[in-house]
């Protein structure tokens, strides 16, 4: 026992400080894709064809980049010669609608909070049952890391539940396969309303990579009212925290906004 608090003293303090400190990401994060709509030629469509799950498209005579079906595999950023699209560092992703999560333009449509009445329910205490609905467990493991020290996801009251029915919402991850279908369906069912559901990862939101597949069906608002769809493949646990925070109101004039 004294060589394990020992071990914990010398580590010190290891939850980080977000969001009243902004969040430390790494180099090789991408986050929010920046158009240069005045370096698009006309006409050209090389990141359009090179993209896996057509999440860039042709919009007038620039592009839009659909986050809700982005891999963020930089495919189009590496192919466009022009230099007209490039990924930020900017964690920011979430949002409450899908359109929101087409990118046209530099406007920034963050996901914004649940009205009074159910920030006053959930905006202290909000339990939360995952569901794995076809996933190949990378949104999953992001997940399971804001329970972690690092992260420590509790300190804002937000914990996940083993229960449905101790639950106030579901997250949802992978593209729902036709074979969780029931399942999902049956969790939701369980969930005491009123209730939240969210979307974590690009399978959750548009089905990922296997989008338009026999086998499922492109995502959990295709069979649930969705609340907060949050953008990745999969997302990093701070894009996750981000969105939480935000819908719950919880980061206004705090650091995380820059």
């Amino acid at each position: 026992m004294l060589r394990i608090l020992n071990a914990r003293l010398r580590q010190g303090h290891r939850t980080i400080g977000y969001p009243d400190a902004a969040p430390v990401l790494p180099d090789r994060f991408r986050g929010r894709p920046a158009l240069h709509a005045a370096r698009c030629e006309t006409g050209c469509r090389i990141c359009a064809d090179v993209c896996p799950t057509q999440a860039v498209q042709r919009h007038g005579a620039g592009i839009a980049i659909d986050l809700g079906r982005c891999l963020f595999c930089a495919d189009c950023a590496q192919a466009c010669p022009t230099g007209a699209i490039t990924f930020t560092g900017d964690h920011r992703l979430a949002a409450r609608t899908r359109d929101d999560l087409v990118v046209r333009d530099e406007v920034r449509r963050l996901a914004r909070a649940l009205d009074d009445g159910s920030r006053r329910l959930f905006g202290r205490s909000l339990k939360l049952r995952q569901v794995s609905a076809g996933g190949c467990n990378a949104c999953e493991a992001d997940l399971n890391v804001l329970s972690t020290v690092v992260f420590d996801l509790s300190r804002f009251g937000i914990q996940f539940v083993a229960s449905p029915r101790h639950a106030d919402g579901l997250v949802v991850t992978g593209q729902v396969t036709s074979n969780m279908k029931t399942a999902l369906l049956k969790t939701y069912e369980a969930v005491p309303p009123p209730k939240l559901v969210i979307a974590v990862g690009a399978c959750a939101i548009s089905g990922g990579p296997y989008i338009g597949h026999e086998a499922c069906l492109d995502g959990a608002a295709a069979c649930l009212p969705v609340d907060l769809f949050v953008p990745g493949c999969p997302p990093h646990p701070i894009t996750i925290l981000d969105g939480l925070l935000r819908l719950l109101g919880r980061l206004d004039g705090r650091a995380g906004e820059h």
